[in-house]
């Protein structure tokens, strides 16, 4: 699919608000950087309960009961007392080290 451009982040952006006014308490973009919108919230008091980054965690406040530590209303999911370290696993590639001796 090299041969298809990105996404406009215009275009995924005014997807979640299209999704967030129909109903869909957490939506939330990705694979572009737009902290926040890339944020999922508390339905009931608005608060910032997952934060990301690209594809890393940088704020987690969830209860280890998946709640909201600001209004104690629950978030919706499966989830593990703490986030994992998974991440946006990015590695360096150095192409000499790939390179055939001629």
């Amino acid at each position: 699919m090299l041969d298809i451009p990105p996404t406009p982040p215009e275009t995924l952006q005014r997807a979640r608000q299209i999704a967030l006014r129909n109903g869909v308490r957490y939506a939330y973009t990705g694979n572009i950087y737009d902290p926040a919108s890339q944020a999922t919230y508390c339905h009931g008091c608005g608060q910032a309960l997952i934060a990301r980054v690209n594809y890393d965690i940088a704020t987690w406040n969830l209860t280890e009961q998946a709640t909201c530590p600001h209004c104690g209303v629950r978030c919706a999911g499966v989830f593990e007392p703490r986030p994992g370290d998974w991440g946006g696993r990015r590695l360096p590639v150095r192409l000499s080290q790939f390179a055939q001796n001629k």
